[in-house]
């Protein structure tokens, strides 16, 4: 049954400082930071460094190994699933691969870009 023209869906927004209210004052101009950041190379790269440290310091503790790597995969994987620049960036070393797979094969064929 279609909504009458007073019946909207709700939107559902989550306000700019909605989690700001829980912070700190370091903590809100690091969140102001942090929103300027795009994509999850910064985030991932500290991954590896804590989980590095870690294990530097319990190299026995074979379940934060596990659990480190997963969390370190399921990050990687989610940079590759988004859009925008990571998207670009994988789409670009695929055809570069196979750009030059193609001028191995066939190369009279594939014009140099160079």
């Amino acid at each position: 049954m279609p909504l009458a023209s007073a019946e909207k869906p709700r939107q559902r927004r989550t306000p700019k400082n909605f989690y700001a209210t829980a912070l700190g004052e370091a903590e809100r101009t690091a969140l102001e930071t942090a929103r300027e950041i795009e994509g999850l190379d910064e985030e991932i790269a500290v991954l590896r460094v804590k989980l590095q440290s870690g294990l530097a310091e319990r190299p026995e503790d074979y379940d934060l190994l596990v659990k480190g790597i997963g969390l370190l995969l399921r990050a990687v994987s989610a940079k590759y699933r988004m859009g925008g620049k990571a998207e670009e960036d994988l789409y670009d070393s695929v055809v570069g691969v196979l750009k030059g797979v193609g001028q191995v094969l066939l190369p009279a064929e594939m014009p140099d870009e160079r």
